[in-house]
């Protein structure tokens, strides 16, 4: 018996029928296309499925697409503004956050997250909120480095602080 489901992903609104047992990381890739979210293990340890629902963030292979329906949901693809890419993105650019690239829209989601409940967190703080989102590649020195530079960049009050720029 398939279920209609209805969610805003990214301010768009999709709607599809679904098997109850598909996951919301299932649905987000192959009903809605958005294929920035990953699937690594199926079983909640990697969080490489780490999206936002509803203001908070969630390890998609962990519920199902019927528990989001009416839910407001934002992915890795939702958080640049068109070419221009979110600090957290551009900073895990700069400065080298990733190598596969294959944790790093979890890490993302979930750097999103703390830096939003801890605009300042130490270099312990960010760690500890990254726990759940595991990195085979990087040894996260880069990835605590990237959160950092982004923390400064969204930091309120950030582009008051910024230099003016040399003519």
């Amino acid at each position: 018996m398939r279920r209609r489901v209805a969610v805003t992903i990214n301010g768009t609104g999709y709607e599809h029928e679904v098997e109850p047992r598909t996951l919301l990381v299932y649905y987000i890739r192959e009903q809605a296309g958005l294929t920035g979210t990953h699937i690594g293990c199926d079983t909640s340890n990697c969080g490489a499925c780490t999206v936002e629902l509803d203001g908070h963030t969630v390890k998609s292979c962990t519920m199902f697409a019927v528990q989001a329906d009416g839910a407001q949901i934002t992915t890795i693809e939702g958080l640049a503004k068109g070419s221009t890419l979110h600090p957290l993105q551009q900073a895990f650019w700069d400065e080298h956050g990733l190598q596969c690239g294959f944790c790093t829209p979890g890490m993302i989601m979930a750097a999103k997250q703390l830096l939003e409940r801890n605009p300042n967190p130490s270099e312990r703080e960010i760690r500890l909120g990254l726990e759940g989102n595991l990195c085979r590649c990087t040894g996260y020195h880069n990835i605590v480095k990237a959160i950092q530079a982004a923390a400064k960049v969204m930091a309120p009050g950030a582009e008051a602080k910024a230099p003016a720029s040399v003519s």
